[in-house]
């Protein structure tokens, strides 16, 4: 896949810039809310999507709260958790974990408690619909707390401080927990830690919504763990190294919930020696494609995935459409990309061919500031 070429690009933020006459005349049938997390002010803003059009219009703040790294869906899809990165919350050195409940496109404020230490940057709701991790990556810390059915959360329950195994490099000169999975028998949860190398696997009791250790998957010497995402067929694992910019695919062991490798993929394009973060991961539901984004070479490489196996073949690369993808996903019908690009301060929206699971190469931009995390309603 080649390029988003300039022209196309700069013809996509400037419409972004000055609005799409199209998005004033949705029709209400095509109309679904999306909640971007901004790592600004506003905190949650609320989009209208056309999914016939790949268009997004904005639609206001959804919720004043700063700073949002990550949003996630309470199993109804009736209430919304969010990680906040601010350096307190509540008179104390912690990040905000908050939760707010979604009626007709609209959120009203829930609860919102302390994490664990600074830096929270990512929170992951476990199968049952009972539990909450959060990761701080400032504090280098991982914390639990219950989720009540109306989606209330409870002050921490459980948490850990990681301590650094050894002198890495310089974006590993202390713990960095980024990251929070689930077994898909929910018998287990991950932490990714950036900072110390490894994927701490506890056994989790979710009735308690506490976490006991049950060992580490240690990456490959600075290669930085950054996110893990199970494949549909419950045995495959792809966790994205963020400093080394490659892929770890991992076989899943329901016996003690342990990982091995199974193969390494280079993301980089040949020749490339720049700065590389290596970044996030969507899956198809039928598990037939799987995505990954880099975020200095600013790129999303596609590819086709065998669906007993994992395995993967590659098809190609496009822009992202923008600088610094944090985070992308496809919308409900699977036949867009969404990108967020938190450094041009922009969604970018690419056309998906289900049949293949190619991008197009050239995408429309829509101004949003410092998008983090995309969440479809």
């Amino acid at each position: 896949m080649a390029q988003i070429t300039r022209r196309g690009f700069l013809k996509a933020v400037s419409a972004a810039t000055v609005g799409l006459s199209a998005s004033s005349t949705f029709a209400a049938a095509q109309r679904k809310r999306v909640f971007i997390a901004s790592n600004a002010s506003d905190g949650i803003l609320a989009y209208d999507w056309d999914e016939a059009t790949g268009e997004l219009a904005p639609a206001g703040v959804a919720a004043q709260v700063a700073t949002v790294d990550w949003l996630a869906f309470s199993l109804d899809r009736k209430t919304i958790f969010a990680a906040a990165e601010v350096e307190s919350f509540n008179g104390k050195p912690t990040g905000e974990v908050a939760s707010f409940r979604l009626d007709h496109g609209k959120l009203s404020p829930v609860s919102a408690v302390n994490s664990a230490s600074k830096g929270t940057c990512h929170v992951a709701l476990d199968h049952s619909g009972r539990v909450l991790l959060a990761a701080d990556y400032g504090g280098g810390s991982v914390a639990s707390f219950r989720v009540s059915p109306s989606g209330r959360l409870s002050d921490v329950v459980w948490s850990e401080h990681y301590t650094l195994h050894g002198a890495k490099n310089e974006r590993q000169d202390s713990p960095h927990a980024h990251f929070a999975s689930y077994s898909p028998d929910n018998r287990f949860a991950y932490i990714n830690d950036l900072g110390s190398n490894c994927i701490h696997i506890y056994k989790l009791d979710a009735a308690a919504a506490k976490l006991t250790p049950a060992g580490a998957y240690e990456a490959r010497a600075g290669a930085g763990p950054r996110t893990l995402h199970f494949h549909p067929n419950g045995r495959t694992a792809y966790c994205v190294n963020e400093l080394d910019s490659t892929v770890d695919v991992l076989a899943w062991h329901a016996s003690d919930g342990s990982l091995t490798l199974t193969t390494r993929i280079e993301l980089l394009p040949a020749g490339y020696h720049g700065p590389t973060r290596g970044c996030d991961t969507v899956i198809t539901r039928d598990g037939r494609n799987v995505y990954f984004a880099n975020r200095d070479d600013n790129f999303l490489y596609a590819f086709n995935a065998n669906p007993q196996t994992g395995a993967l073949t590659p098809i190609g690369r496009t822009s992202c459409g923008g600088k610094t993808p944090r985070n992308f996903t496809l919308d409900p019908t699977e036949r867009w990309m969404v990108v967020a690009n938190q450094d041009s301060n922009l969604l970018s929206v690419f056309a998906r061919n289900p049949q293949t699971g190619g991008l197009a190469n050239e995408g429309r931009s829509f101004a949003a500031k410092a998008p983090m995390c995309i969440l479809f309603a």
